[in-house]
């Protein structure tokens, strides 16, 4: 049994990288350059990777997909969302404030959640939802 400041027999207690999928990954790049005001610490034909905390975000053209994930099959963006993905943030007006700035549209918030937070929650160009926590 783990606790939550623990984590199973092999694994860490940090993500190494997520890789997220791309439609257009000149507009999405220009999209977390924005968003996150950060640059590119990777990019070749096929992705451009991010450092945001202690965590690698790489951006996968879609084309370059199933060599990645073969034999399961990508879905479409137009699918729907199938994940949220949170970043603790120290005040979420704040950088709402700096995404509103940058041209990011939220979904909703910043808004007071029953069980605590509170949270805003925006969506990148591939579909990908992304929300700030406090």
């Amino acid at each position: 049994m783990t606790t939550p400041d623990s984590v199973p027999r092999g694994w860490t207690a940090t993500y190494g990288a997520i890789t997220l999928f791309a439609q257009d990954l000149v507009e999405t790049k220009d999209f977390y350059r924005r968003a996150f005001q950060t640059e590119p610490i990777f990019e070749d034909d096929d992705s451009v990777v991010f450092r945001i905390g202690g965590t690698i975000i790489n951006l996968l053209i879609e084309r370059a997909v199933p060599e990645l994930i073969e034999p399961a099959r990508m879905a479409p963006a137009s699918a729907g969302a199938r994940a949220v993905y949170t970043l603790q943030v120290a005040d979420v007006d704040a950088v709402v404030a700096e995404l509103s700035a940058a041209g990011v549209d939220l979904l909703n918030g910043p808004m007071n959640r029953p069980w605590g937070p509170r949270t805003a929650s925006f969506r990148d160009p591939s579909g990908h939802i992304w929300e700030i926590a406090k």
